[in-house]
């Protein structure tokens, strides 16, 4: 049961000379944890694993299990070889990671024949349990819910779906052909309300990064049914959500972590720092957000400092 609660799906910090800050990273990682999120999903889109060299995402991985202690740390395993893509799920699960989201692979999109043997070859892989990647927006293939089903009755270790075809539909629709066989995780972030009320159980949430205390309790509150304090919140995050789900995605929520102090918003070429109009909109959207922030316990990020 490693792919329920709030997932955070990693950034990856860099230092001046745009080398990985392990020491920033694992702060990161017990902060998120330590306010309540349930693991760690490292080297996704988000943590700009198409950018990382395989042994800085070996590094990465092992510094997340050394702070995880007996939280899950999730690897997403993508590559732009299927061969690529097995070595780095190989490596991953002698690094201690706990499971695995296996992702299509860079660049190359196509049939389902060609995709179902990749996925499937990452998945057959290990004995760790899998979490398949459906981003068609992003990876521009798109996994329907009978080709999962086909998936999940192929590999009993392929355990959950992270959707991110932003439509709800998706959630019913999965659940109708498999019930509870696979466990589903909202994979865009201002799809968490809809898509818990639909059956989802875990959320893969990219603004998590700044604000762990409102994401664990927008995900209970959302689980709970008390729709008044659900509302209110997401009223609130709402708008911060949405720059999740925009081609620089990355680059904002990196920024939004500088701006509440626990960030760089450093980002890997060709990936630029949001600047003009981009940034006047994301500053008038965070100078909102910061006037009407809920009161909601967190614990400081000082309180996780590397000793």
């Amino acid at each position: 049961m490693i792919f329920t609660g709030v997932l955070p799906a990693m950034t990856t910090p860099f230092d001046t000379g745009m080398k990985v800050d392990h020491r920033f990273l694992a702060q990161h990682a017990a902060w998120q944890l330590g306010n309540g999120c349930a693991g760690l999903v490292m080297l996704g889109s988000l943590g700009e694993g198409a950018t990382l060299e395989h042994e800085e995402k070996i590094e990465i991985l092992k510094t997340a299990v050394g702070v995880a202690g007996s939280k899950p740390v999730i690897a997403a395993i993508s590559s732009l070889s299927t061969c690529g893509a097995v070595t780095l799920a190989k490596e991953a699960e002698q690094s201690g990671c706990s499971g695995l989201m296996v992702l299509p692979p860079y660049v190359y999109s196509s049939d389902w024949r060609e995709m179902q043997a990749h996925v499937g070859s990452v998945i057959a892989a290990t004995k760790l349990p899998c979490m398949l990647y459906n981003n068609p927006v992003a990876y521009k293939t798109d996994f329907v819910p009978t080709q999962i089903a086909e998936l999940a009755s192929e590999h009993e270790n392929l355990r959950a779906v992270k959707e991110s075809a932003a439509d709800v539909r998706r959630i019913a629709a999965i659940r109708e052909l498999l019930d509870d066989r696979l466990q589903i995780c909202v994979g865009v972030d201002d799809l968490l309300v809809e898509g818990v009320a639909a059956g989802a159980v875990g959320w893969v949430a990219g603004l998590v990064n700044a604000y762990p205390a409102e994401s664990v309790r927008l995900m209970e509150l959302a689980s709970g049914g008390d729709k008044d304090a659900t509302f209110a919140l997401y009223r609130w995050f709402l708008p911060l959500l949405r720059m999740d789900t925009v081609p620089k995605f990355v680059q904002l929520i990196k920024w939004v972590q500088e701006q509440v102090g626990v960030g760089s918003a450093r980002v890997r070429a060709p990936r630029l720092e949001v600047a003009g109009q981009e940034l006047a909109a994301a500053q008038a959207v965070f100078a909102k957000a910061k006037a009407t922030r809920l009161e909601i316990a967190e614990k400081p990020f000082a309180d996780f400092a590397a000793s």
